[in-house]
């Protein structure tokens, strides 16, 4: 029977409930269009669920936000109190029925029972999931309980759901103490398939300085956007003198100083930019105080790095005390907590089992986020080392810590490993995880300049040049995926689209059969992934040339799952054009169809009747890819480039590469303007097509 809604359900306060839903709507979203989020009951209907508005958010979902929920907890105990239980559940499954007629699938998340009256003497979840019909998920918190006290937690809600006749579907059992997690596995090993265990992970319940903004309405005085992920692990009241109060700060404090305490401000500064102190997260001026115009002026003037400097009205003690009863949430923007937790879950459950439970049925509609979500699900399965050597720029820093901490891929990074970790520090970022590697002093220099003078000295190059090459960082990285210390390369967000391929043809070259290196764009439109072939490298393609870009698109289409039907692109469609430029379309594809005769291609064919089945009908009616298309392959650059870039800013499109394709392994090109998020999809999709050689 084909599972359609899930219930979420955790008794006790900081189960993570959110970090389980947002872990099963990546699997839903990764194969469904149309996914409804619903909460049966929410705490007040005068305040936004942000549960609700998170998952909405994030996940693009078009449902409502006055169809997400039942209703609020005022309603529900006066319904149970007046004996109106049933009439109370029949309005909830009304509105259930609704959403479930409309949506390919329904996650709903339940309510914590602390937020019920104690005097309600059944579980309301599970009676509700039980009238639902949904399976469910229930969330065990184990902070702080023994192997022995979670597992006797687990058979006692098992039998619970037996007993009361839900459809229990998994058992997740979050914040487990690493030192533990052995010990629960073996304790549990006859329920591996339906109990999962999620180790605590500190950071996530940290606060972050938006959790501060948020929870005392601070001002902000120095700022930036990128600020609000930092974490705070402790906060400090700076009530000594400077000397004694450099020895109890510790890195990521949250420090509270009256601004005409100037000689700590100071202090703290300077221990910012010193190698013997930790860094800060934090400053708070309490009083709604400023600094002295002097000291404004000096902290101004540095450069690069800057601690975020809050003010709230409130004074020292009582901004001190209120900091303690702030509790740390997760908001759409909160990049390293949902990296974190979306890696912990991929990494601690059964994917592949847990979609076929689902049997979600599937359809033709990819949208951009389940493009997306399939990208990251498919390098994480595979793992593979990165190399990105371009670490002087923060973009790449960012990118990089999403990368690790959704366990996209192993990151390698080239360059001074003290100078980077002062720089990542400093920028508030995590990278311990990161590999690196000063590329100028590794012992790996002298065999890499061998073996670049072995692999072009017939070209003329000299022992002393060879050296001089494998100093560009980009060189020394393309010879690490050669030699096989990295399994793919990501640069391009300083260096030029010639300084990333030019090492790749000298020292990796193309695959057999493969004369030339083409690119592809992946066009994530509305409702479908379009492949575009070649907009970035080749001007003006022959015929053979033409055939091979289709050809390798065709194979990079299937390493990430779209079956390819080709579109060899022109300006006539069918025997009605002639020229120079559609007789070399045509030329092209008849030998595609002589190498490759099980491949599904049409051309020449016009863009209309590629992608427009109306169109298609009228011009080629017996076609098997007009209409249809998913791969289209422009006859020139010009016409290539200018297209997709029409189609990205006039449709909204998410366009992700340029992609190589044709080299022996893989390296792949950023454009000079890409963002955080166009890296951390270039290495995820440098990391399947490693996955793929």
């Amino acid at each position: 029977m084909k599972i359609k809604s899930l219930f979420i359900s955790a008794k006790e306060v900081n189960s993570g409930m959110l970090f389980v839903s947002m872990g099963m709507m990546e699997i839903l979203k990764r194969n469904l269009e149309r996914v409804a989020f619903f909460r049966p009951i929410i705490y007040k209907k005068s305040i936004v669920d942000g549960d609700i508005e998170f998952i909405r958010e994030r996940y693009n979902l078009c449902i409502d936000y006055e169809e997400a929920y039942g209703f609020d907890v005022a309603y529900v105990e006066d319904m149970i109190s007046k004996n109106k239980t049933k009439e109370l559940i029949n309005q909830l499954l009304h509105k259930f029925k609704k959403l479930e007629a409309e949506y390919d699938f329904v996650l709903c998340e339940g309510i914590r029972s602390s937020f019920l009256n104690a005097n309600i003497d059944f579980d309301v979840n599970m009676k509700i999931a039980q009238n639902f019909g949904a399976s469910y998920i229930n969330i065990i918190n184990a902070k702080d309980s023994s192997p022995k006290e979670i597992y006797e937690s687990v058979l006692r809600e098992n039998k619970t759901l037996t007993s009361s006749g839900c459809k229990h579907f998994a058992t997740f059992i979050n914040r487990v103490e690493k030192e533990k997690h052995d010990a629960l596995s073996k304790k549990l090993k006859n329920y591996a398939q339906t109990t999962y265990i999620l180790d605590e992970i500190e950071e996530l319940s940290l606060l972050s300085i938006q959790d501060v903004l948020e929870a005392l309405d601070a001002k902000p005085i120095l700022y930036s956007k990128e600020d609000s992920t930092r974490s705070i692990r402790a906060v400090k009241v700076a009530a000594l003198s400077l000397d004694n109060f450099l020895d109890f700060i510790e890195e990521d404090d949250l420090v509270i100083v009256p601004p005409d305490r100037s000689e700590i401000i100071l202090g703290l500064y300077g221990a910012l930019f010193s190698n013997e102190y930790p860094n800060i997260s934090c400053i708070i001026f309490p009083l709604g105080m400023k600094a002295h115009p002097n000291i404004q002026k000096l902290i101004k003037g540095l450069s690069k790095f800057n601690i975020p400097l809050l003010s709230v009205t409130t004074d020292t003690y009582n901004t001190a005390r209120q900091l303690t009863k702030i509790h740390s949430r997760i908001r759409v923007d909160s990049t390293r907590k949902i990296a974190l937790s979306l890696g912990l879950f991929n990494a601690s459950i059964d994917t592949p089992y847990i979609e076929k439970k689902i049997q979600s049925s599937r359809s033709d509609v990819m949208t951009p986020i389940m493009f997306e979500y399939k990208l990251f699900a498919m390098a994480s399965a595979m793992k593979k080392i990165i190399v990105l050597p371009e670490s002087s720029d923060e973009r790449i820093l960012r990118a990089a810590e999403i990368v690790i901490n959704r366990g996209v891929a192993n990151i390698i990074l080239l360059g001074d490993p003290v100078e980077l970790k002062e720089v990542y520090l400093r920028l508030g970022l995590k990278l311990e995880a990161a590999q690196i590697i000063e590329h100028t002093k590794s012992e790996l220099m002298d065999t890499f300049v061998n073996k670049f003078y072995e692999i072009r000295k017939e070209k003329g190059l000299t022992l002393g040049a060879a050296k001089d090459a494998m100093y560009h960082a980009n060189y020394f990285a393309t010879m690490m995926v050669e030699l096989g210390y990295a399994d793919g390369m990501v640069s391009g967000a300083i260096n030029s689209t010639g300084d990333t391929i030019r090492p790749a043809l000298q020292i990796i070259k193309t695959a057999p059969n493969v004369s030339v290196v083409s690119s592809v764009f992946f066009m994530c439109l509305d409702t479908k992934v379009l492949v575009y072939g070649d907009c970035a490298i080749n001007q003006d393609p022959d015929a053979a040339t033409l055939a091979q870009i289709a050809l390798a698109s065709a194979q990079t289409a299937r390493v990430f799952n779209i079956e390819p039907k080709v579109a060899m692109l022109s300006y006539s469609t069918g025997e009605s054009g002639s020229g120079a430029d559609v007789d070399k379309v045509r030329e092209a594809t008849k030998l595609i169809k002589k190498r490759a005769p099980q491949l599904l291609i049409e051309g020449p064919i016009q863009y209309d009747a590629a992608v427009n089945m109306a169109v298609a009908k009228k011009k080629l009616p017996n076609s098997k890819v007009a209409g249809e298309a998913n791969i289209l392959i422009f006859p020139d650059l010009n016409t290539g480039n200018n297209t997709y870039k029409a189609v990205q800013r006039s449709s909204s499109a998410v366009a992700i590469g340029p992609i190589l394709q044709g080299l022996n392994k893989p390296v792949n090109d950023l454009s000079r303007g890409c963002l955080v998020e166009d890296i951390v999809n270039t290495v995820a999709i440098t990391a399947i097509q490693a996955g793929e050689k």
